[in-house]
């Protein structure tokens, strides 16, 4: 029963974080990003997607403090 609270309440988070997007009224990112994190421990292309994400966020920062990459 609470995996399944989990998951509704990962796609409940990730419908109003698109829908934020969308719509100019509220950012849709700070209900995207915790969504698909909780629905990350369901499904494994979910937690692909996060590790990329993660890598890309690392490689950003590195660029905008001047420090080289790490590797990947």
């Amino acid at each position: 029963m609470r995996a399944i609270l989990r998951i509704l309440t990962g796609f409940g988070l990730v419908a109003l974080g698109i829908t934020g997007l969308i719509l100019p009224v509220m950012p849709g990112w700070i209900f995207l990003i915790p969504g698909l994190v909780i629905l990350s421990d369901y499904f494994p292309p979910l937690k692909r997607l996060l590790g990329w994400a993660r890598k890309r966020l690392a490689e950003e920062v590195a660029r905008h403090r001047g420090r080289p990459a790490p590797k990947r």
